[in-house]
């Protein structure tokens, strides 16, 4: 049992790393332009926080890869928001929620039932709502309609893990 505990340890810190390493990557690396190499360069550059609409003109709707929009629109960075919009429920459209997971296990298996609702059926209408990436820790976002299923089978689930803006190198 005491294994399980040490692998468990080993799995979070094997993903945390994963997933810096990834927000640290440069978007150009499959394209074969290995200049920059990752650093100070992506979308998200200013020097000042940002507004980020997630999936841009996609919004937030079933079908769409929010785990490649994240990777193609990093690095993000503290204080930056990002901007849930998705159409309020209605005769024509599906319902969508945002939650936040607590740990990568729950967001893995889209296990809502320690995740906490960031957004119900109806904020993300007009405007949408925004969400502060506050701390330097991973943030694990996906619907959380239909008992998970969006989550799982409809793609909308992403992580962020912003950075300091001073990790330019």
């Amino acid at each position: 049992m005491m294994g399980s505990h040490y692998f468990a340890q080993a799995l979070a810190m094997v993903l945390i790393a994963s997933m810096l390493a990834v927000g640290l990557a440069n978007k150009d690396w499959q394209q074969g332009n290995y200049t920059g190499w990752g650093f100070n360069h992506g979308l998200n550059e200013t020097k000042g926080p940002n507004k980020i609409t997630v999936g841009g003109s996609e919004n937030w709707h079933y079908g769409f890869n929010y785990k490649q929009w994240a990777l193609q629109n990093g690095p993000f960075y503290i204080k930056d928001t990002l901007v849930f919009k998705y159409d309020p429920p209605n005769d024509t459209t599906r319902p969508h929620s945002v939650y936040l997971f607590q740990n990568p296990w729950s967001f893995m298996n889209c296990d809502l039932s320690q995740a906490r609702m960031v957004g119900n059926q109806t904020q993300g209408g007009g405007e949408g709502f925004e969400f502060v990436l506050k701390k330097w820790k991973p943030y694990y976002f996906a619907c959380g309609e239909h008992d998970g299923h969006h989550c799982n089978e409809g793609l909308m689930r992403f992580i962020v893990f912003p950075m300091y803006r001073g990790w330019h190198y």
